[in-house]
């Protein structure tokens, strides 16, 4: 996590960093780690109640998370239209600006809220917190959180989340999982997309993108997928089926790094 770039202070937590906050001030000496800790903290106890939030609504919440055109919304797009009315599908949309991307999730029928961070590179806990109060969860199966385009920030970041999804494009190269540990260690699964180029890119190697991920102690599973021409979606959704078979009621929080530095 950058603690130059702006990014600790996002639109959901700077009311604690303003007068009156109770991180405005700190005991001194170590101003900067203080206000970051504090950060965190606050941001995984909301966290916390997120999760309660969602189970006591009985729905399963998916942190969708990679690099910028990476193929999320794309992704969301496909399973949409692959799951039909098998699952009642919400979207919470995280962009610095603009609703591009919920424009085309309510297209499809799904109810989307996007979530404008300004210059915070990731979605924080509080921010996803604002956006579930904008939906409508009774009778919502599945929501996914389309977070930042990013491959460093949101992996610290716990949302209340289930699990994280992290997509690896095909165009990004296969040493993605090792220049970016933290994110792709995050993962509990991570998806290759835009697989229908690999005729085209025949130097992004699956195998390799694969072994990153093992050396970074993952057990996570690997998957090929196209939205564009449908490949490998069925697996992806029988492995979401699977996941919200036995994460409901799981109360634990996804992996994830929360309080680390990324």
């Amino acid at each position: 996590m950058c603690d130059t770039c702006g990014c600790n202070i996002t639109p959901g937590n700077e009311h604690l960093v303003a007068a009156g906050g109770h991180l405005a001030t700190t005991s001194g000496g170590s101003e900067s780690v203080e206000v970051l800790k504090g950060l965190l903290d606050a941001n995984d106890r909301q966290a916390m109640h997120n999760r309660e939030h969602f189970q006591r609504h009985n729905v399963f919440a998916v942190n969708l998370m990679s690099s910028p055109g990476a193929g999320k919304t794309a992704l969301l797009e496909a399973s949409i239209e692959a799951l039909g009315d098998t699952l009642k599908i919400a979207v919470i949309e995280g962009d610095l600006e603009t609703e591009n991307d919920a424009d085309r999730i309510r297209k499809k029928g799904v109810p989307a809220v996007q979530i404008s961070t300004g210059s915070a590179c990731h979605l924080d806990a509080h921010m996803v917190h604002s956006a579930l109060h904008e939906l409508d969860l009774d009778g919502t199966d599945v929501v996914f959180i389309e977070n930042v385009g990013n491959l460093v920030c949101p992996a610290s970041f716990d949302l209340g989340q289930h699990v994280n999804v992290a997509l690896l494009s095909t165009p990004e190269g296969h040493d993605k999982p090792a220049k970016y540990p933290v994110m792709f260690r995050a993962a509990d699964l991570m998806l290759i997309t835009k697989a229908d180029l690999l005729s085209v890119l025949d130097d992004f190697d699956c195998e390799f993108a694969t072994s990153c991920l093992r050396q970074l102690a993952s057990v996570a599973p690997a998957m090929q997928l196209s939205a564009k021409t449908g490949q490998g979606v069925s697996d992806w959704l029988a492995w979401l089926q699977q996941e919200i078979s036995r994460g409901r009621n799981k109360s634990s929080p996804a992996r994830s790094l929360s309080g680390g530095a990324a």
